[in-house]
């Protein structure tokens, strides 16, 4: 993949942080929950870098999952599983609104579904070797972190903490995420 120069050189004047404490990520209870995504989403392009999209609290990985699974008729029924993981990162790049802005993602639309913008800034934080990515949640008032499993070293921890099997709907209905039932 060719980078946007003007990203990569904006990206590389922020100083990247050490990261160390827990997150959360939700699965369908069957997935192994350090099993990485090849399939794409909000920071990188399908068959990009492999990632764990994990969230800095619970809810914001509950609404995460809750709008992905929203999207389908009928809803998904089946209780998804919450994984508390601890991790460890030697270089995550911290990306606040105001940076985003800056990096061109329109702050507006941020909710939206149209991820190429932010892909295009994602894969340029994996290609300048981060680890990690700390970035605003579109869905939830808390931040993401984005694992880039290729750039994360192995004697840096990543471990599943607990799991937890949660009704997905009734958290989604209870934070006024989903319409109540007719």
């Amino acid at each position: 993949m060719i980078h946007d120069p003007g990203i990569l050189d904006r990206l590389s004047a922020f100083e990247p942080i050490r990261y160390d404490g827990e997150v959360f990520r939700t699965t369908r209870q069957s997935l192994h929950p350090l099993t990485p995504s090849t399939s794409g989403g909000r920071w990188v392009p399908k068959n990009g870098p492999a990632v764990l999209y994990t969230s800095t609290e619970r809810n914001g990985a509950l609404a995460e999952i809750t709008f992905h699974l929203s999207q389908f008729t009928p809803l998904p029924s089946k209780p998804i599983a919450v994984h508390r993981i601890g991790l460890t990162t030697r270089a995550t790049l911290r990306l606040l609104r105001a940076d985003l802005v800056d990096l061109g993602v329109d702050w507006n639309r941020y909710r939206e579904t149209d991820y190429t913008r932010t892909q295009e800034i994602g894969a340029a934080v994996a290609f300048l070797e981060s680890d990690g990515l700390l970035s605003p949640s579109a869905r939830w008032s808390c931040d993401n972190l984005i694992l880039f499993m290729d750039n994360h070293a192995q004697d840096n921890r990543l471990e599943t903490i607990n799991t937890e099997v949660v009704n997905w709907i009734e958290w989604a209905r209870m934070h006024k995420l989903l319409p109540k039932s007719p």
